[in-house]
């Protein structure tokens, strides 16, 4: 019988992984000009990976990563209900912080085999 410990070390080391490739991609919005206004912000259950801005322009961002394609592509990974998801917490975001006469966006960055790639206005809040 595999032991507890064994699958919260497991579930530390995928948060950890995770953590770090939304700190490389927190990095590639800085270099893009962009500030980082939050990292994991939350709205009751539903969190948002990285807030950034340049400009009038508020970039909700979701970060995904794969060692492999073995399950596809990591921006698959981002379906219905977690783009629903995206969508309500970037909401409850712009009623928190009073945001006006911004423009909004939702991109998603992958890290496939280390490797990212940034999906731009990836999708809408109309969907």
């Amino acid at each position: 019988m595999p032991s507890s410990k064994s699958n919260s070390s497991n579930r530390d080391n995928r948060v950890k992984r995770g953590r770090r490739f939304e700190e490389l991609a927190g990095q590639f919005y800085k270099d893009n000009g962009f500030e980082i206004l939050d990292r994991n912000w939350q709205a009751s259950h539903k969190e948002i990976d990285l807030i950034v801005r340049k400009d009038d322009i508020i970039v909700f961002v979701e970060v995904k990563s794969a060692s492999t394609n073995k399950f596809g592509h990591p921006v698959e990974w981002v379906d219905k209900k977690k783009i629903h998801n995206l969508i309500v917490c970037a909401q409850q975001y712009v009623i928190d912080k009073d945001l006006k006469d911004v423009d909004l966006r939702f991109d998603v960055v992958t890290f496939s085999g280390g490797q990212l790639e940034h999906f731009p206005d990836a999708f809408t809040a109309e969907e």
